[in-house]
């Protein structure tokens, strides 16, 4: 690998991620024989309250890692995420390179593990790989045969390499099993075989490492005890010994081997220094492109970037928010070179794609329909979305560009895992999640999200962002781009919503601080989001027919309304104010935490039917009626 302990995020380096995540300690081991600034004490912390090396690697914590791995799979596809990164990335920076020769050209490592290949997001983020024809990522699979169920012939019996193979990867085998059935850990045949896949730059590689676990271990070698827990100190002390160890030294160091191991601090200054003069001479010859890394390397937006956004005219009949949402796209893209994205085959559902981009594709993979370059923009992920999800966090780790992903929001439950995981590494990741109610009516309860608002809601660090017209759409755009540190989910409705006249309603502007004031009132508030903000506004109508002053409130985003400061929350939501209402087409309860003791929520606490969606407002009771109704009867219950 290249790479230099002294600077683990030099932009230069190879990438390297260890997807079987539970074998953290095989990792940190050599980032303290490396000199990363690991100690020796923090070997001995492993797993300890306050260490830098936690149960499984963690972004942002330990020098040296790369991305937050444990759940398995996810690291494989979060490396093919970062070799689709590092093309795009030379796309932007240095496309005329030749091949090699750029100081943006890297290579991405990985180890997996059995586990790692059961998993189905492997299949489907490999299957990517194959077709994005990643010759910068090399997958190792330690293939020993065991996991915690021991060997794993009970539930894993097909050729792996073979699967690779199908899905268009280079693939190699080496076996440290010698035919007379002996063992020899042979660096070497692993070492040409590394040279060997760098040599093939038209395909993934993967290289099947045939090991056995815990080997020397004498009795625990080969299974299943191996991989789960501890081997005991009985079992360390004989294997101490068949390796010539002294039983009784617990984390012995022998200083020889340790400054051997570190000599790689040399050799990484020196491939640092070289680099370093090949990047000179790319900036004092690329100017504006020198400027555009500056930028992104910050996390910095151009100035003026937001006189792109469109400004839309009130329109009754209005249009679905997903797709303003693709109309805000194609508008940013001439400004926001680092935004990129794509779906999982549901571009003209998710409106995702920018007008007139290229895809991001090998030359000989596009389509009429698709046409696109290596370096293009639109992404492919096809049916994909567990996979989706990892390979937009590898992207985003890989630190440079701003990648989103779309789907329908009720498969957002595919990505549920690698979501989690941007938000626990805080990668600003965008996901484009449309069809977001009962709304999109005929397709029934299958695809009508009914849960999963509140769901999505209760992970932490992630924005979930419901806008209620065209204009908050626009808002809500400018605001997740303008936060670097939060994955977002845009929840952008299937059917036309109104966009309304903003000289008659509060600035779409609120959208940034969560919720605002759309409308003022003294007797009740009524709260909606997304497409329900239309039926707050008609019930406000319908109780001014009937004397009572309702306020509404439009709060797309929960957690941004959560950051604002208590003052701007009272104004908002005054405590005297107990008459509330919410309407939201999801799950009610999570709501009596704005609307209180006297208020009433309303929305949905069941399943969806197969209906237009005017039907199933109607019949659901998600109306201004219902709305107006609720109202009233939380007005009496605060005044009891």
């Amino acid at each position: 690998m290249r790479h230099d302990p002294a600077d683990p995020k030099w932009p230069g380096r190879d990438r390297f991620v260890l997807s079987c995540g539970h074998s953290s300690l095989t990792l940190y081991i050599q980032l303290y024989l490396s000199g990363y600034g690991l100690t020796l004490d923090d070997l001995k912390a492993l797993r300890k309250w306050g260490s830098i090396t936690p149960g499984h690697p963690e972004y942002g914590l330990t020098p040296g890692v790369e991305v937050t791995t444990g759940p398995l799979g996810q690291g494989v596809g979060n490396a093919v995420g970062m070799a689709m990164a590092a093309r795009r990335e030379r796309g932007l920076f240095d496309p005329d390179a030749a091949p090699g020769e750029s100081p943006f050209d890297h290579y991405i490592y990985a180890f997996a593990s059995d586990g790692d290949m059961e998993e189905g997001i492997t299949h489907e983020s490999s299957s990517m790989a194959g077709v994005q024809e990643l010759g910068n990522l090399i997958l190792i699979y330690d293939d020993n045969h065991i996991s915690i169920e021991d060997d794993t012939k009970i539930a894993k019996d097909e050729d792996t390499a073979a699967r690779y193979a199908a899905y268009g990867w280079h693939v190699q085998h080496v076996s440290w099993i010698t035919a007379d059935g002996a063992y020899q850990e042979n660096a070497q045949a692993l070492y040409d075989a590394i040279e060997a896949a760098k040599a093939v730059t038209d395909k993934p590689s993967f290289i099947q490492l045939r090991t056995i676990i815990g080997w020397p271990a004498p009795t625990k070698q080969g299974t299943g005890a191996a991989h789960g827990a501890a081997l005991g100190d009985a079992e360390v002390t004989a294997t101490k010994k068949i390796l010539g160890f002294d039983p009784a030294v617990k984390f012995p160091v022998e200083e020889e081997a340790l400054a051997h191991a570190r000599e790689v601090a040399n050799r990484g200054k020196a491939v640092h220094a070289e680099w370093d003069q090949k990047f000179k001479s790319w900036e004092d010859q690329n100017e504006e492109r020198a400027a555009l890394f500056a930028r992104l390397s910050a996390r910095t937006l151009p100035p003026g970037w937001e006189s792109a956004l469109p400004v839309f005219p009130a329109d009754g009949k209005g249009t679905g928010t997903r797709r303003t949402s693709g109309k805000i796209l194609t508008a940013l893209a001439p400004v926001l070179p680092e935004l990129w994205g794509g779906s999982a085959d549901l571009a003209e559902s998710n409106n995702t794609t920018m007008e007139g981009e290229p895809s991001f594709i090998p030359a000989n993979r596009q389509t009429e329909m698709w046409p696109g370059n290596p370096y293009g923009r639109t992404l492919h992920f096809g049916i994909r979305e567990h996979g989706m999800g990892s390979i937009l966090n590898g992207i985003a780790v890989s630190g440079y560009t701003r990648p989103y992903g779309g789907t329908f929001l009720q498969f957002s439950d595919y990505m549920r895992g690698a979501v989690r995981l941007a938000a626990l590494m805080e990668q600003p990741v965008t996901y484009v999640w449309t069809h977001d109610s009962i709304g999109l009516g005929e397709d029934g309860p299958t695809h009508q999200p009914i849960e999963h608002l509140w769901s999505l809601r209760n992970i932490p660090g992630l924005d979930v962002v419901r806008p209620a017209d065209a204009n908050e759409t626009v808002v809500a755009w400018k605001t997740i781009l303008e936060n670097t540190g939060r994955p977002a989910g845009l929840c952008l409705s299937r059917q036309n919503v109104p966009t309304f006249d903003r000289s008659k309603y509060a600035s779409a502007d609120g959208v940034a601080r969560g919720a605002y004031v759309m409308a003022d009132g003294d007797d009740v508030i009524l709260i909606g989001t997304g497409s329900e903000v239309q039926i707050a506004i008609a019930a406000r109508e319908l109780l001014a027919a009937m004397g009572i002053s309702a306020r509404v409130v439009s709060m797309p985003c929960v957690e941004w309304f959560d950051q604002q400061d208590a003052s701007y929350r009272e104004e908002v939501l005054p405590r005297a104010l107990r008459a509330r209402v919410s309407v939201e087409a999801g799950v009610t309860p999570p709501w009596r935490i704005f609307v209180g003791d006297a208020g009433v929520a309303v929305g949905v606490d069941h399943y969806g039917a197969s209906a237009a969606a005017e039907v199933i407002y109607q019949e659901f009771g998600v109306t201004a009626e219902a709305v107006a109704a609720a109202a009233r009867t939380s007005i009496a219950a605060a005044q009891a």
